[in-house]
């Protein structure tokens, strides 16, 4: 083989090879930020019901709406907990503070008291956990990270509790407004 033929050849070799890595590179990436994504939502999301968890406690005037945020605070930091641990070994963000939606629902909920926080808070808990279930859902089921589907997987059954828990405190606090 001539020197130059020699030299093309493997310039297109080198060319084919290094696009079929991009492509591989970056179907892979495509999955890892999806599972990333998800990771992160799911800390901010876990944040933010421990800090509203605390703030039931705390102006709750029913007593099954302050035993639902302590709930949330044990169950969520429980949970969080154990997604920063797998977060943090797979390199990846770990946020540390609520969402900007969160952060706008708890200044809302820290200006209310007694009935009137009890139903605002358990609304906001049963749209908040219908989102979360059908997050942890879609993860479990197409999540690409073998462990972040299978804290997914685990975890749907708590969340799925927690969101028939807030349906039916929301439905308690209502009958007694």
């Amino acid at each position: 083989m001539k020197p130059q033929l020699m030299v093309t050849t493997l310039a297109v070799l080198a060319l084919a090879a290094g696009g079929a890595l991009a492509q591989h590179n970056s179907s892979k990436m495509t999955h890892s930020t999806a599972d990333s994504a998800f990771v992160t939502k799911a800390l901010e999301g876990g944040n933010a019901e421990v800090e509203l968890g605390t703030l039931a406690e705390q102006r709750a005037s029913n007593d099954k709406v302050k035993q639902f945020g302590r709930q949330m605070v044990t169950d969520h930091t429980k949970a969080e907990d154990e997604l920063k641990g797998l977060a943090s070994s797979k390199g990846m963000n770990v946020p540390s503070s609520m969402d900007t939606k969160s952060e706008t629902a708890k200044t809302r909920l820290s200006r209310l008291s007694g009935a009137a926080f009890d139903r605002a808070y358990m609304e906001d808990m049963v749209s908040d956990h219908e989102h979360d279930v059908t997050a942890f859902r879609k993860e479990a089921e197409h999540g690409t990270d073998p462990d972040i589907k299978a804290f997914a997987s685990k975890t749907l059954p708590i969340l799925e509790e927690h969101l028939r828990k807030a349906q039916e405190t929301l439905g308690e606090v209502k009958k007694s407004a």
